[in-house]
């Protein structure tokens, strides 16, 4: 028997790039001011209509959750009408983590979940270092964490 994810095609279109790499960049722009990267989540429609929400009410797992539900309501509902968006062909999670390095340490990361209606869904995370450094800020190119079940 064959599943559905099965039939998902593999990689990453140029729109869902955009989206997803806009977030990672905005959200690396907030963590060099200082602020705190909670759960960011963007849903971009089949007709380039972008809407953004935060989940910061809750602990980090549960505001995660609360981000992936909205994106699985916003389709089940076939969009959201008060932020004139119609139902949700691509989204990007983006929020911060620790991952372990190779030496099994942790280091403070920023993880990103993305995917699109038909195609596989995927992670990715970038280390950095000096929150709040301003110019003094550093992060890694972006690297593979996995694939994801698809939200959409």
């Amino acid at each position: 028997m064959t599943s559905a994810t099965d039939n998902r095609r593999d990689g990453v279109t140029r729109e869902l790039d955009e989206l997803s790499s806009t977030l990672m960049g905005d959200a690396l722009d907030m963590l060099a001011e200082g602020a705190d990267v909670n759960v960011l989540l963007v849903v971009e429609d089949a007709f380039g209509t972008v809407a953004s929400f935060e989940f910061a009410d809750d602990g980090p797992e549960a505001c995660l959750e609360g981000a992936r539900a909205r994106v699985r309501s916003l389709h089940r509902d076939g969009g959201d009408e008060k932020s004139g968006l119609a139902a949700p062909e691509r989204y990007a999670i983006c929020y911060e983590a620790a991952v372990a390095d190779e030496d099994g340490a942790y280091r403070d990361a920023l993880l990103l979940e993305f995917g699109e209606r038909g195609y596989k869904s995927y992670s990715a995370y970038s280390l950095f270092e000096g929150k709040g450094a301003g110019d003094d800020f550093a992060w890694s190119e972006p690297a593979p964490a996995g694939e994801l079940e698809s939200l959409l």
